[in-house]
């Protein structure tokens, strides 16, 4: 049927099915070669990642060259294998032809090739950029017909053609790529970025220190008292007020009144020329824009108030900054006296304490969207001032009220409880 002999139609064929090869492995590795790493190493001045980005630039076009030469190349290998059967079999040729020559394609050019490329996107990705840039420059005329033809189909079935932001990651898929990283990141770089990305969730009304807990400065008090508060705290910031905290009329830095406090002459006027002007936060601001603020404003700590400017706390740049990086002590669980460990597993917990810093020491899920400290989460759960020894279950945490004053709960005993399917998981980890 043909001049030329067999051997070579079964060369040309065995070139054909390469080529074949080439291009399913190049559509896989261009399209499954991971983009951020490719875009890192452009940037680094990588010639092949900088021409894989410029082949990726138009996807339409790198799909057009890639199918027209792939179809082209098994098209003509389809023929020349039902020459060689017909030629080798006679009619009967053009029966076994087409599902042996499947069979071949599958294996050879298509399975094994991509395969390969899922395997090694990258590799794959930067060898065949050099043989398919310069195709894509020659196939252009009719590659240009084709994607304008399939555009046009698109645009009549109203899908749009234009780029997208397929390549811009939302934050919860960003926390999916920490949290697949592994060994690529250090766990505490990860658990530091991954705390980044929660400031969005958390507002600073989570974090504060609660109004019951705040340390000030009354001005109704006597000077000594005051002077002997100012000398004796922890504290390097603290709010003045008149009467109550809802009347807050500064904040004091106690580097900026040492000095004085051994003037006989040092006066609650001194206090107040010594202060700077309070600075309120609303209630439900996330954590990401307080920060911020810090910065715009230049502060570092700020009083928090509610929709009718009562005073419920106080939040400082330190505590945002320990949400990303954790609490500045290298022994937590010995940093918060307010949850003392006991003999049985259960921990005494002071009603005060926030529930994400129980969490965060414990390891535990207390719920959060909720009540802020232990008190309130008591008071949620029983609906009412519980009296001493009362007992509540809240899924797998038995609270047993120890204390209770001035209408909330002091202290109050907390165990988790081990179920049968986290024993079990325990035992898997130990084996």
């Amino acid at each position: 049927m043909t001049n030329i002999p067999d051997h070579i139609l079964v060369i040309v064929l065995v070139i054909l099915l390469l080529a074949s090869g080439f291009f399913s492995a190049s559509e896989t590795g261009l399209l499954a070669a991971n983009r951020y790493r490719l875009r890192h190493l452009a940037r680094s001045g990588h010639k092949g990642a900088q021409r894989v980005e410029k082949l990726l630039s138009r996807v339409d076009r790198l799909l057009g060259t890639i199918l027209f030469s792939n179809n082209m190349v098994n098209n003509y290998a389809a023929t020349i294998a039902a020459i060689l059967a017909i030629s080798w079999f006679g009619n009967a040729g053009a029966a076994i032809a087409p599902l042996v020559f499947t069979l071949v394609l599958l294996v050879f050019s298509e399975v094994t090739p991509k395969t390969y490329a899922a395997q090694e996107p990258e590799k794959v990705a930067l060898f065949s950029s050099l043989i398919l840039k310069p195709l894509m420059w020659l196939l252009s005329p009719v590659i240009w017909a084709i994607t304008g033809i399939s555009n046009l189909a698109l645009r009549l079935l109203r899908i749009s053609t234009g780029n997208t932001d397929s390549d811009n990651l939302s934050p919860e898929e960003l926390r999916t790529v920490l949290d697949e990283a592994g060994a690529l990141i250090p766990p505490r770089h990860q658990r530091m970025l991954l705390s980044i990305l929660d400031l969005e969730k958390v507002q600073v009304e989570d974090i504060m220190v609660p109004r019951s807990e705040v340390e000030g400065i009354d001005l109704e008090d006597d000077l000594q008292d005051i002077i002997q508060l100012v000398s004796s705290t922890h504290h390097t910031r603290l709010p003045i007020y008149r009467g109550n905290l809802n009347s807050i009329v500064g904040i004091l830095h106690l580097r900026n009144v040492g000095r004085f406090l051994q003037h006989e002459e040092f006066t609650k006027a001194d206090l107040l020329q010594l202060s700077d002007e309070p600075y309120f936060v609303p209630e439900a601001t996330s954590l990401h824009q307080q920060l911020i603020n810090f910065q715009s404003q230049k502060k570092r700590l700020g009083i928090v108030v509610n929709e009718y400017g009562d005073v419920l706390g106080l939040t400082t740049l330190e505590d945002i900054l320990e949400e990303i990086v954790g609490d500045f002590t290298t022994d937590i669980e010995h940093h918060y006296v307010d949850i003392i460990p006991q003999p049985d597993g259960s921990h005494v917990i002071d009603g005060s304490t926030p529930l994400r810093d129980i969490n965060r020491t414990l390891r535990w899920q207390l719920p959060v969207d909720g009540p802020k400290t232990l008190n309130g989460l008591i008071l949620e759960e029983l609906q009412n001032i519980p009296e001493h020894s009362v007992c509540v279950r809240l899924s797998d945490y038995v609270i047993e009220v120890m204390q209770v004053k001035d209408n909330r709960v002091r202290t109050a005993k907390v165990k988790r409880l081990v179920t049968a399917k986290k024993r079990k998981s325990s035992k898997r980890k130990k084996n």
